[in-house]
């Protein structure tokens, strides 16, 4: 097909050597084809309509029959009216040549106009898209079909270099220490590079820890022309041509981002907050094993709060703890929690706390949720634990690595029960609530498995050694 010509890549991939470096090859068929596609031909009205919708112009017909639609729109390829339904009065239709025939579609509005998922401001930009999809979908079925056979994203070297940092799973065995292993790169000088080969470019001075973490696409329009990311084919429409990580930044056609591998590497430029952001989406921004609130505050409490009365029991001023959460979020891992500013140490255990039940996905995720109440359940203590132990290999890495560095922290706070009156079972009462929570909000369901959300808690607490 005519596309052949373009849908080669050029066998250019990341070099440590700058000058060697070449971008990629962007495949210009599918441009091609947008700038051939038919342009819209509003046909108005010979007279003035009555009961016209204030958000329609004269392209409105008023009540037609398809048959009359037909007749008007003849041999006028891009050519559109607006019509009511002769058959349901009060709906709307738009008649749109192509392809010498007329198709007709059902016509809403709610603020914006749409026939489909995409809403636009005006009628004639809704044609126009339309049109361009309409012609591209014709042309190059089988092209797009096969867009996503040789991607660029392998090519480049995003993937290759990426590979064992980022889909290589932590160690799951039960006799070794669950640390993140970490990994370092030959120092790669790329300079002049697009936005893909800049997330592909890791210096030998970052340590990248072994997350994994699935692209948070969202749908995006891109102004001016733009090229997937993926397929390198460029990407239709006037809007919402495509998705963009919004963690990221990859720009990728929604048909793509199926096969896009789960190695996002968090901008930290795009990540707004610390609180209330994904777990493993923060620590992969911010490049640390733990979120940083969970490693300062603890280093904090451990200097000065092991033996403070009721540590994490009794709450600091709700205030305070705003301050600290503002604090983490302004300055990140530069926020100042120490006793000058804080000398209350319940003000940083509350922040702790309020960092937990903050996250959207809880440490203890949804998706495991049921399967660590169900062990909670299991009589015999030697199977609970065994089931606890393998409901725990089921955990995102980072969420694992957390909830460990956590549990050797409170078995720590245990260890000095005589001064702050705080045992396992009472972290349990304390922590479970907060570290799991049932996928579904349901008050009755959280009732129901708050003695089993404590139980667990105290089991981990108990068992760290041996279960993590």
């Amino acid at each position: 097909m005519a596309a052949s010509s373009n849908s080669s890549l050029s066998g250019s991939s990341v070099s440590s050597d700058a000058e060697e470096y070449q971008p990629p090859i962007w495949k210009s068929y599918l441009y091609q084809l947008q700038q051939e596609a038919p342009r819209p031909k509003r046909i108005i009205c010979p007279r003035e309509v009555e009961n016209r919708p204030k958000y329609y112009g004269r392209e409105f017909h008023g009540i037609i029959s398809r048959e009359q639609a037909d007749e008007i729109l003849a041999g006028v390829e891009g050519a559109y009216i607006l019509r009511e339904s002769q058959r349901q009065p009060g709906c709307y239709t738009l008649a749109l040549r192509f392809g010498n025939q007329t198709l007709n579609y059902r016509l809403f509005y709610d603020g914006k106009h749409f026939v489909g998922e995409k809403r636009f401001e005006s009628i004639h930009d809704l044609v126009t898209d339309g049109l361009i999809t309409l012609y591209i979908e014709t042309k190059a079925s089988e092209y797009i079909s096969k867009m996503t056979t040789n991607p660029i994203y392998e090519h480049i070297g995003y993937a290759t270099l990426l590979r064992e940092k980022v889909s290589r799973r932590l160690s799951r065995s039960k006799n070794e220490s669950r640390k993140a292993s970490v990994t370092s790169e030959e120092n790669t000088p790329v300079e002049k590079i697009t936005s893909l080969v800049r997330r592909a470019a890791l210096t030998q001075n970052d340590n990248h820890f072994n997350y994994e973490k699935a692209h948070n696409f969202k749908v995006h329009t891109f102004r001016g022309p733009h090229w997937c990311e993926y397929c390198a084919n460029f990407m239709w429409g006037l809007i919402a041509q495509g998705v963009r990580c919004s963690d990221c930044g990859l720009n990728v056609h929604k048909q793509c981002s199926k096969y896009v591998p789960n190695d996002c590497q968090p901008d930290l430029k795009r990540i707004k907050r610390v609180y209330c952001c994904d777990l493993t989406t923060l620590v992969k921004a911010h490049n640390t094993q733990r979120p940083m609130v969970v490693d300062s505050c603890i280093r904090e409490i451990e200097a000065r709060g092991l033996k403070s009365e009721g540590l994490y029991r009794v709450s600091g001023f709700t205030e305070h703890i705003e301050d600290v959460k503002m604090a983490f979020d302004r300055d990140g891992d530069k926020a100042d929690i120490s006793a000058n500013i804080y000398p209350d140490i319940n003000i940083i255990a509350g922040a702790l706390k309020l960092y937990f039940r903050d996250l959207p996905i809880p440490v203890i995720t949804y998706d495991t949720y049921s399967k660590f109440i169900e062990a909670a359940k299991i009589s015999n203590p030697d199977e609970r634990l065994e089931a606890i132990h393998e409901v725990l290999m089921l955990l995102p890495a980072a969420h694992y690595e957390t909830l460990r560095y956590l549990m050797i922290h409170l078995k720590k706070v245990t260890l000095h029960e005589k001064e702050n009156f705080m045992n396992a079972e009472n972290l349990g009462i304390v922590f479970g609530p907060t570290l799991m929570r049932p996928p579904e909000d349901s008050t009755l369901a959280t009732l129901n498995d708050m003695r089993y959300q404590k139980l667990i808690v105290q089991i981990l607490i108990e068992n760290e050694d041996v279960l993590f």
